[in-house]
């Protein structure tokens, strides 16, 4: 039974039922649209898990790049009349290259005052937004945002066709969070988190490794920001919210920060919660927030972390049991 469900078969199972999942809901666009958002948050997630989970340094300024991919993909495309791919990546690229910008500032703060200083940092983009009506359409944002253009005879005007494109994207950005965490780069980053004097003291460039983090995690929370706008075709500064960022880190510390299934599990998981709970809106953070003390008290480690450790206590236990039955098994003596 054990074989039957390890890792490699359950993630094929996911991804299988997330393939077939439009063909279930084929009539609801509804159920379509909460999932297809639920991915782009996810993939945001997972970019401030690369730094937050692995390098050892919260930014609470994520929500701001998010919607410097979503206002860049919106501007572009509205204002300058570009081909939605190009003004994706060209969105991509913007969004890194003010994170190296801010990055370089930043990063010369440790612990709480690299936080507070990113804080700040969102809060500006968040002000920067509001108030530029000539650029960013101010507080009545952009409207009318083109959906992707159509890639050969493949076209993304339904629920459905949106669903696929963020579920590669998605399958993507896992693919690419995989690859870094089990990479030199990915024990690098692990070994800065865990003691950065001690990771100097072996010759890891800590300075230089951190700024790559904090790019390649906006590099995330710029192509979220872009599906966002392409997906919802209507963005205002509430993209660059605190309230976005906090959720963010919500979904991360529920699901199990610095593990690599955290970051879907807690997005989908408070995604689908939300939705359950639609009838109690005021009573939103009344609910919320004593899941989440709840977990940072018993489960500091989110739902993830916490399923791994228990695997392994009963694993532990399992072995222990095992060599105890090993040394009661009397032993017959050979005469010659």
């Amino acid at each position: 039974m054990g074989k039957i469900f390890n890792q490699r078969n359950i993630i094929i199972l996911l991804i299988l039922f997330a393939l077939v999942f439009p063909l279930i809901y084929a009539d609801n666009r509804y159920v379509l649209h909460v999932m297809t958002i639920g991915f782009i948050f996810t993939i945001s997630v997972y970019g401030m898990n690369i730094l937050a989970g692995y390098t050892g340094q919260l930014s609470l300024a994520h929500a701001g790049f998010f919607a410097i991919g979503a206002y860049s993909v919106g501007i572009l495309t509205t204002q300058g009349g570009l081909n939605f791919w190009l003004a994706l990546l060209l969105a991509v690229l913007i969004t890194c290259a003010t994170g190296f910008v801010l990055g370089l500032i930043a990063l010369r703060t440790k612990t709480h005052f690299f936080a507070i200083y990113t804080l700040i940092v969102g809060y500006l983009i968040y002000l920067l937004i509001d108030k530029w009506d000539g650029l960013t359409g101010g507080i009545r944002g952009l409207i009318g945002i083109p959906i992707p253009d159509p890639i050969g005879p493949i076209t993304f005007e339904s629920a459905t066709s949106m669903y696929y494109l963020v579920l590669f994207f998605l399958l993507l950005a896992i693919f690419v969070a995989v690859r870094i965490v089990h990479s030199l780069t990915g024990r690098t980053y692990i070994a800065i988190r865990n003691s950065e004097d001690l990771a100097q003291t072996l010759g890891i460039n800590t300075t230089m490794n951190k700024l790559v983090s904090f790019v390649i995690s906006v590099a995330f929370a710029g192509l979220a920001g872009g599906l966002y706008a392409a997906l919802t075709r209507f963005i205002g500064p509430d993209v660059a919210s605190t309230h976005m960022v906090f959720n963010f880190l919500m979904y991360l510390i529920v699901g199990g920060i610095g593990t690599l299934s955290g970051p879907l599990v807690g997005t989908m998981l408070f995604i689908w919660f939300e939705q359950f709970l639609k009838s109690y809106q005021e009573y939103h953070m009344l609910i919320f927030g004593p899941i989440l003390v709840f977990m940072v008290i018993f489960f500091p480690s989110g739902i993830t972390g916490g399923f791994y450790k228990l695997k392994m206590k009963f694993q532990s236990a399992k072995n222990q049991k095992n060599v105890r039955h090993i040394k009661s098994i009397p032993v017959k003596s050979t005469k010659e």
